[in-house]
This record gives C-alpha cells, sequence and structure tokens, in this order.
C-alpha cells in the first residue's frame, strides 16, 4: 500500500487527473456490466416464442411474456402490442411508437459509451502532459545543479515517466470496454430490428 502511495505522489499533479478519471472509466464499466448482466435473455429466441404466443395465445398472453422477461427487446416490443390490442391494425401508427420506444431503448443501453470513449482516449493526453511537465522540472533541476548528474537525470525522467505509464494503463482496459459494449449494443440493435420486423409481419398477416 506504502509503495502505490509513493508511486502517486511521485506522478506528481497529474495523477490527481488520472485518478479522477479511473474513477468515471470504471464507475460506467461497473454500471455497463451491471446493466447488460440484467438483459441475459437469448433475443433470438424470446423472439420466436413471442410470436409463437402472439400467434396460438394471442395478444394479451405476448404482451404477458414482454412484462415477464428482463430484455430490451421485449421492452421495445410490449408497447408496440399494447397498441396493437388497442388500434388494431394501423401500420403507420405501430410503426410510429416502435420507432419511438427503440430509439429510447437503445439510448439507453448507449448511455456512458461516450464517457468512455473519451476516457480512453483523454487519459494518455494527462499522461503525456504529466511527462512533459515533469521533464521541465528534471532540466530545471538540472540547470540549478550545474551539472549533469546521472542519477538526477534518471531519477527526473523517471518519475516524469510514471504519468505516461499510469495513463496508458488506464486507457488500454477502457478501451477494452468500450470496444466490448459497443459490440453488446450493436448485437441488441440487430436483435431488435430482426424482432421488430418479424413481429410486425406477424401482426399485420392475423
Amino acid at each position: 500500500m506504502q509503495a502505490a502511495v509513493d508511486f502517486f505522489n511521485r506522478g506528481g499533479w497529474a495523477m490527481w487527473l488520472l485518478l479522477f478519471a479511473a474513477i468515471i472509466g470504471f464507475s460506467y464499466i461497473i454500471e455497463r456490466f451491471i446493466t447488460f448482466a440484467r438483459t441475459r435473455t437469448d433475443p433470438e429466441a424470446f423472439s420466436a416464442d413471442l410470436i409463437k404466443t402472439f400467434k396460438n395465445k394471442g395478444v394479451a398472453a405476448a404482451i404477458n411474456l414482454c412484462k415477464q422477461v428482463p430484455s430490451p427487446v421485449a421492452k421495445v416490443l410490449q408497447p408496440v402490442l399494447e397498441k396493437y390490442k388497442e388500434i388494431g391494425k394501423d401500420k403507420e401508427v405501430l410503426e410510429e411508437i416502435l420507432t419511438r420506444v427503440a430509439a429510447k431503448e437503445l439510448s439507453f443501453l448507449d448511455r456512458g459509451m461516450l464517457v468512455l470513449a473519451s476516457v480512453a482516449n483523454i487519459a494518455p493526453m494527462i499522461g503525456f502532459l504529466g511527462t512533459v511537465s515533469g521533464m521541465i522540472r528534471a532540466f530545471n533541476a538540472i540547470a540549478l545543479a550545474g551539472t549533469v548528474e546521472p542519477t538526477l537525470v534518471a531519477s527526473g525522467i523517471s518519475e516524469a515517466l510514471i504519468t505516461t505509464a499510469t495513463g496508458l494503463g488506464l486507457a488500454i482496459p477502457i478501451s477494452g470496454a468500450h470496444a466490448y459494449f459497443t459490440q453488446k449494443v450493436n448485437a441488441y440493435t440487430r436483435s431488435m430490428e430482426e424482432a421488430s420486423s418479424a413481429l410486425m409481419d406477424a401482426m399485420l398477416e392475423t
């Protein structure tokens, strides 16, 4: 623990900015993991089950099925089914409801992605800025000393590079998490489009 504190202190002022960036980045990563963990339902299997339920048991049973499944696809299709139950086969109205609800749900799934991308890009920049600042201090120390001492140069450069290493150490896992969550969002988007199209076909053909 003491070694970590010493490492942090040696990095200077930039380490505080990096600490703030780390708290933000990893908080969003944890929140995204929890969100996606709650939506593990297989979208394709759910869609097939929903359409089968709709055709065999009716719209009320399909709505109840959506209420029982904690999935983004279910949250998108439930309002469409409820509107269908209310007005029947009005394609324009159903598509309008579908578009509005899908946009809202995708916005929720995409929440925090911009923050993760920003932290992944900014953390190395903060690290490099800290390094440049540290190098300036190191060379000023050399100038004041009036002589080039190898130990003084090595110590100054070592401390200056701490922030670069820390910034890159933050950017790598956060960039990986951003790529993973982007893939998840894209997969859910495709699933929503396919499920919505299949349900619309089933509703309009009955």
